[in-house]
This record gives C-alpha cells, sequence and structure tokens, in this order.
C-alpha cells in the first residue's frame, strides 16, 4: 500500500503543478530573456511538433498508449521498484493528455532559443524526462539481485 501511495501522490503531484504553470500561460503571462522565452505555445504534435497529421486522432492514440503504460505497471509489478519515477512519467503523461483534450494541443511555455530555435518545452516534458533517465539509471547501474538458490 506504501508504494501505492508513493507512486499515486507524485502521480497527482506531478499533474497538479503542470496544470497550474500551463494555466498561468493561458491566462497570459509571458517573460522574455536572452536564451529563453516564457511564452504560450500550443503543440498539436508531439515532440517537436510530429505527428501533427493525425489531428485530433493523436489524443486518444496517446490516452491509450497512457492506460497501457499504467497496465504493463501494475501487471508485471514495476511499481515496486519504480514507484517515484512511474508516479512522475504517468502524471507527466496526464498532463499533457488532458491538456489534448481542453486545449486542443499541449500547452509549451519554456522555449529555449539558444543555438537552435525549435525547443518548446513545459513541466510535463520535463517530469517525463526525469522518470526516463531514473528509470534507465536503476536499470544500468543498479540491476535487481535475483534471489536464486
Amino acid at each position: 500500500m506504501r508504494i501505492f501511495s508513493i507512486f499515486f501522490l507524485v502521480l497527482l503531484g506531478t499533474f497538479i503543478i503542470d496544470q497550474n504553470i500551463k494555466t498561468l500561460f493561458v491566462d497570459g503571462y509571458y517573460r522574455a530573456g536572452d536564451c529563453i522565452d516564457l511564452v504560450l505555445h500550443y503543440n498539436k504534435g508531439v515532440a517537436f511538433s510530429m505527428f501533427v497529421f493525425l489531428g485530433p486522432y493523436l489524443k486518444w492514440i496517446q490516452a491509450l498508449f497512457v492506460v497501457g503504460i499504467l497496465f504493463v505497471i501494475f501487471k508485471e509489478g514495476y511499481l515496486k521498484r519504480y514507484a517515484f519515477p512511474a508516479g512522475l512519467l504517468i502524471g507527466g503523461a496526464l498532463g499533457n493528455v488532458y491538456d489534448r483534450f481542453v486545449h486542443e494541443g499541449v500547452v509549451d511555455y519554456v522555449a529555449w532559443h539558444c543555438g537552435f530555435n525549435w525547443a518548446v518545452f513545459n513541466f510535463a516534458d520535463v517530469a517525463i524526462d526525469v522518470a526516463v533517465v531514473w528509470i534507465v539509471i536503476l536499470l544500468y547501474f543498479f540491476p535487481e539481485v535475483s534471489e536464486e538458490k
């Protein structure tokens, strides 16, 4: 029960923080900087606006994908080892999928423009990236010890 609580609280916290920050930008917050602009963008595709051609189907595909990931996490028992990063991953994914249903695109707001001018992302994207890196580090640098007798 403790592991599920960690997973759920991290998921919920990630989603709430993500949606509250996005609300600031939807309501008009803007700040220009030398390398980073904090400005509202709607991403109708996925990373770097890929798959825009899927239009309204993309939100349903992503929703099914998140459900599939949740199924695997619970079925394979990954929650026991990856409760915190799984909460970050699913919380961020749900934040972005929610945007697609409410705003018809993911609300992005961190526009990095030093050296290149195409990276725009949000808190949910960072949570997902941190979760993936965390899981990879655990997999490759801290492998599970099998209990063979």
